[in-house]
């Protein structure tokens, strides 16, 4: 039976690791830099980048490969948690358990610590460690996909979108949008990234963007529900801060039984998109039932 908990934790070491390297190679003491490393070394799932060495290993690929790109993601993921939390923003106090970038440091230097995390996203997607594979083209598309995924047209619309929505409703069709895109876009690019830098096909691109748009959306509907029922000392965060705020949710909307029930759907639509794949996408099938079942 395949061992999740062994396979995260493996993963997320190799992860921390390649992000040391990065850091070794690329950063002087500065206060902007510790400011960096403060959110980036302050715990975390590493999802996103998990996800992208898993895909490629689904497809057969190599995932020594997508590791700069896995870097790349976590550093994109932190940078947009640094401005989710400013003032002007979501005004969150702590992060991971911790002080939050702009309450350890100041707000100035939160804003420009976001800036350098994801400037040094595409630094470490262009760098040597990502020519040595020897794949310019496939490392061309990879960039345009996570550039899309993170810019206006993904992730900063979506964030866009949920701010708007602080002073109107929004219909169960707009909240999938802002969802798919704030949260969902940055973890579908990760699996079509890992499949792209595994040598997967066109349509082995196509059936596993359909298993990271499902899971992306459902990691925000449980993430909707733990901010009404979860534990803040398990999360890290606070809990019912989505109510306070006004916020557009699927528990606001449909209810908690009922987004719990929309969750699941989701997992199993994402778990059916990987029939026919063999054991080496077992790490993707857990994972899907992880984010179903997560505490935090």
């Amino acid at each position: 039976m395949f061992d999740l908990t062994s396979y995260l934790a493996a993963q997320r070491e190799r992860i921390n690791a390649a992000l040391d390297a990065v850091w070794l190679e690329n950063s002087p003491p500065t206060r902007l830099v510790s400011a960096m490393r403060y959110s980036l070394t302050a715990g975390g799932k590493r999802l996103r980048p998990i996800l992208c060495l898993a895909a490629a290993e689904a497809v057969g690929g190599a995932s020594a490969d997508a590791l700069p790109a896995a870097c790349a993601l976590e550093l994109i993921h932190t940078y947009s948690l640094i401005h989710d939390d400013l003032p002007a923003m979501d005004d969150d106090d702590l992060r991971r358990g911790k002080p939050t970038c702009h309450k350890a440091f100041d707000e100035a230097t939160a804003v420009l610590a976001g800036d350098g995390l994801l400037t040094l996203a595409f630094q470490v997607l262009s760098g040597p460690s990502s020519r040595e594979t020897g794949n310019a083209d496939a490392w061309l598309r990879v960039i345009g996909e996570i550039a899309q995924a993170a810019g206006y047209q993904g992730m900063i619309e979506g964030q866009m979108r949920d701010m708007d929505g602080e002073t109107h409703g929004f219909d169960l069709k707009d909240l999938e949008s802002m969802h798919r895109l704030k949260t969902g876009a940055l973890i579908q690019a990760a699996v079509r990234t890992g499949v792209i830098l595994g040598g997967g096909t066109e349509d082995l691109i196509d059936r596993l963007d359909r298993y990271g748009g499902n899971i992306g959306l459902a990691f925000q509907v449980t993430d909707d529900i733990l901010n009404v029922e979860g534990d803040p000392a398990v999360m890290g965060k606070a809990a019912g801060t989505d109510t306070t705020r006004h916020k557009n949710t699927y528990p606001s909307l449909l209810g908690l039984a009922e987004s719990k029930a929309f969750a699941e759907q989701l997992i199993q639509e994402a778990l059916g998109a990987l029939a026919g794949f063999d054991e080496k996408s077992d790490p993707l099938r857990a994972i899907a039932r992880y984010i179903l079942n997560r505490r935090r």
